[in-house]
């Protein structure tokens, strides 16, 4: 549903209210009539290679986790913040989205019209107003105060220079406000990261181990800002904000240098190749390495007819496109290949006739 005072997107389910994303493979199972186990699901954007967690210390589990040891130095290290100090642990970055808003002055926030879905509301919920955000512009409205930016986006894999976001920091930090990066799909470029520059006032930057490590259900998540900021946000969030065993498996991720740049390497070559598959059957794409995106006008098509073929995909309904993660094994992408190419085939019979 589009907005029609801000113009922006609102992917909600209109029975519950609740922000839709992609995962959501129980529902599809019941909607389309096709067990669980049968479907392949590239609806999110997290990488099916996942990180092989080392074994679990048994303290892990009988010791509650201590904010004393070096897991933000780790995280301060991996992704170039200044040091631990800038880096504040969260039970995944959604944690900080929903309770940022209220520690920033109430004011006018630019939120792009289709990016991350949990934003606009969780600003809404707080007496913030949100506006429709132009990503090409160069100089901001004097209207914002603060500005949301999912860099590279999803799910449209648009991306902003470093100096572009430094430039809009300085206008909204002149003003009072403040610059909110999220950066979940941003390890894949690491060289275009903000982290090194969270030591200014006004800059957030949220990160996320869980899209590419794999680790989504380890729920951990790090806000990457100024101490003072952090603090506030540490007091609203509480202690224990990650558990034993996430940290353990989340501090291996960072230490194993060897996977990370083999892993790049992979994802790279498969978002090429996702991106030739869907070029063949003539959908033009943007892509991150870990999703393809669509806005072509066939794509709401494209999703139905893939479901009934038990291939789960991420339709946004308002803006009629659909978003593709990577098959994880030489079978699946066999799978949605043939799939893909039987969708498409009726797709246009069916415009034909």
């Amino acid at each position: 549903m589009v907005d029609s005072v801000s113009g922006r997107v609102d992917e909600t389910c209109p029975a519950t209210g609740v922000v839709m994303h992609g995962g959501n493979l129980h529902e599809a199972a019941r909607r389309y009539d096709i067990p669980h186990a049968q479907w392949l699901d590239l609806s999110t954007g997290i990488n099916p290679h996942g990180y092989p967690v080392p074994p679990i210390p048994a303290d892990a589990w009988r010791r509650l986790p201590d904010d004393g040891d070096d897991f933000a130095a780790c995280a301060a290290r991996y992704y170039g913040a200044p040091d631990a100090a800038h880096v504040l642990s969260l039970a995944g970055s959604q944690a900080a989205i929903r309770a940022l808003p209220a520690l920033l002055p109430r004011a006018r926030v630019g939120i792009a019209p289709l990016t991350y879905s949990e934003y606009a509301p969780a600003f809404e919920r707080s007496g913030h107003e949100v506006m429709p955000l132009d990503v090409a512009c160069e100089t901001l409205p004097d209207a914002l105060t603060h500005v949301v930016v999912v860099n590279p986006n999803n799910p449209t894999a648009a991306h902003l220079s470093a100096a572009t976001l430094l430039h809009w920091h300085a206008q909204l930090s002149a003003r009072g406000g403040t610059l909110l990066v999220d950066e979940a799909f941003a390890d894949t470029m690491p060289s275009a990261s903000l982290a090194a520059s969270t030591h200014r006032e006004g800059l957030l930057v949220l990160r996320s181990p869980g899209k590419f490590f794999g680790l989504a259900g380890a729920r951990s998540g790090f806000a990457l800002g100024a101490p003072a900021l952090l603090q506030r946000l540490r007091g609203t969030l509480g202690a224990w904000t990650v558990s034993g065993p996430a940290r353990h498996a989340v501090k291996a991720a960072f230490a194993d240098e060897a996977w990370q740049r083999h892993m790049r390497i992979r994802l790279d070559a498969e978002s090429a190749r996702l991106v030739d598959v869907l070029h063949a059957q003539g959908f033009d794409t943007r892509s991150t390495p870990l999703f393809a995106w669509t806005d072509d006008p066939r794509a709401a098509a494209l999703h139905e007819a893939l479901a009934r073929r038990g291939v789960w995909t991420r339709l946004f309904t308002s803006s009629g496109s659909v978003r593709f993660g990577l098959p994880a094994n030489e079978a699946e992408w066999t799978r949605f290949e043939e799939s893909l190419h039987e969708a498409a085939r009726e797709i246009a019979a069916t415009r034909a006739g």
